[in-house]
């Protein structure tokens, strides 16, 4: 209709007339019986690696459907009343550090914490995310804890080498002697 015109919709799903849901990937219009397993669309897993063969419908529009689900991609000329009218503000703030730097254009030297934004749930409590990838200087601390942890297995591995490597030459050249002092006294008989 004229209330659409502009309007960009991208298809993500429906159903036909008896209820089988269109699946991503079938190029057909028709349905077909699929063997599912776990991770695919439009199966649920009832047991442990439990596959079932299900009826789905193929992803190409025709006649046969009852729904259609649509996105809108680009809005149009006018608005639809219930869908693009009103304007809704998004419930959470950013979570991690750096989208809450960008949100608000912070400098690095700024203290993200003070810039959370809090939820409301009524007069006297108010809801803040933890926030994620925040660099503490207890963060910092664990981190060259770690990092002298693996200099100092490093060292000690070393140090074992050239132990072992010494004792393994000096124990060659003790065999040697002892060989050495084997042929002799075979040969002196």
């Amino acid at each position: 209709g004229d209330e659409f015109k502009g309007y960009i919709f991208k298809i993500s799903g429906g159903n036909d007339k008896q209820g089988f849901p269109m699946k991503q990937g079938i190029l057909c219009n028709r349905r077909v019986r699929l063997l599912f397993k776990k991770g695919m669309s439009c199966f649920r897993e009832r047991r442990k690696g439990c596959r079932k063969r299900k009826s789905v419908r193929g992803c190409v529009v025709g006649p046969d459907l009852a729904t259609l689900s649509l996105v809108v991609s680009r809005k149009g000329d006018s608005d639809i009343p219930g869908l693009t009218d009103d304007q809704r503000p998004r419930r959470l703030g950013p979570k991690r550090a750096s989208n809450i730097r960008k949100l608000f254009n912070l400098e690095k030297k700024d203290d993200v914490r003070n810039f959370v934004v809090r939820r409301e749930l009524n007069e006297k409590k108010k809801k803040a995310p933890k926030i994620q990838r925040l660099v503490t200087p207890a963060m910092l601390q664990r981190k060259r804890y770690f990092r002298s942890q693996t200099r100092n297995r490093m060292v000690l591995g070393k140090k074992l080498k050239e132990d072992y490597t010494k004792r393994l030459s000096e124990y060659r050249q003790e065999q040697k002697e002892l060989r050495a002092a084997e042929v002799a006294k075979k040969k002196k008989e």
